[in-house]
């Protein structure tokens, strides 16, 4: 009889992609079945079962592992997705619904370009793992397996291993350091949008857990001063001209506290700080509410006068941070 956690084997066309001679294959110029091929035996070389599926009715599937430890393993669906721009939110989607069809305990979505931040803020607390092509070249080598992508592909999607929060790239000189304090447990993930208007510049100027900085590194994540529990570095002048207003949200951690709502985050404030860590202000928000999992903490909004003033917030999302990123134009999954 059929089981499902254990996939069968399928002969998988060709010998292996690590067949061959020369230096390192190009990922983007490799066969799709050798490809496809050389992410299984990747799963393998980290201890797991796994074999590629057959070309027709595979449901979406490419490769089907299963990870055999007693408590964190199970059978993972993964696709493969070779492509040179950035790999649309709806892959994300689809990959979740056949992942959950298929009663498997992950899923992974491998691909040669990279995924932009209304994936990464989709999958975030879900049974997925989104693999960019930088790091699955990584993992090829770390495993001793071959495997390159040819200069310039992904490099706009992939977010980059970008110069400590301390450095004076990018932005450099007179900052501001946004510190976040709240009482209660729950824990938090404190993110940026710079916008104008209601709409934030593009996905590379969501300030996240998986973005560290906006490209021009006028907005930063950083750690922050003694009594911070979040923090955030702005360099106003530095900002793109276009941008009027920078919004900070929090939302809940999914992976930390699942299930986790806002009726904990009480007592909130943001401290603003001179690039010294001189504290300026000290500016109140919103208590979070039960039943909400992210909040619009308040805005800094640029005056005709050129100056720069912190508006509270206070709207609340019960869908997260997917429905309040989605409010300001980036595309979720």
């Amino acid at each position: 009889g059929e089981t499902v956690a254990v996939p069968l084997p399928v002969p998988v066309a060709g010998q292996g992609p690590s067949d061959g001679g020369g230096g390192e294959p190009d990922l983007l110029e490799m066969d799709p079945i050798a490809f496809e091929g050389l992410v299984a035996e990747l799963f393998r070389a980290r201890g797991m079962r796994a074999v590629t599926t057959q070309r027709s009715n595979d449901g979406g599937v490419d490769v089907e592992a299963l990870d055999p430890d007693p408590i964190s393993g199970g059978k993972i669906i993964v696709q493969v997705k070779r492509y040179r721009n950035t790999v649309p939110p709806s892959a994300v989607r689809d990959l979740y619904g056949t992942v959950q069809g298929a009663g498997a305990n992950k899923g992974v979505l491998v691909t040669t370009s990279g995924f932009g931040p209304g994936s990464y803020t989709f999958a975030n607390g879900k049974p997925l793992t989104l693999v960019s092509g930088a790091e699955l070249v990584d993992l090829l080598g770390r495993c001793g397996l071959r495997g390159r992508l040819s200069a310039g592909a992904g490099d706009a999607s992939v977010p980059a291993q970008r110069s400590s929060p301390d450095g004076e790239d990018g932005a450099g000189g007179d900052h501001n350091v946004l510190g976040m304090t709240w009482s209660g447990g729950v824990a938090l993930d404190v993110c940026a949008l710079v916008c104008r208007g209601g709409r934030v510049l593009s996905d590379d100027h969501f300030v996240f857990f998986n973005n560290p900085q906006t490209p021009e590194g006028a907005v930063r994540a950083v750690p922050g001063f003694a009594g911070d529990r979040a923090a955030v570095r702005v360099s106003f002048d530095a900002l793109p001209a276009e941008a009027d207003r920078v919004v900070l949200v929090a939302a809940v951690d999914p992976e930390v506290d699942p299930g986790g709502d806002l009726a904990g985050f009480t007592e909130a404030g943001i401290r603003l700080r001179d690039a010294a860590g001189v504290e300026l202000d000290r500016l109140e928000v919103s208590d979070g509410r039960a039943g909400e999992v992210a909040l619009v903490l308040g805005s800094f909004r640029l005056r005709s006068s050129g100056d720069w003033e912190f508006v509270a917030g206070g709207k609340g999302y019960p869908g997260g941070l997917e429905a309040l990123v989605q409010e300001y134009g980036i595309e979720v999954a």
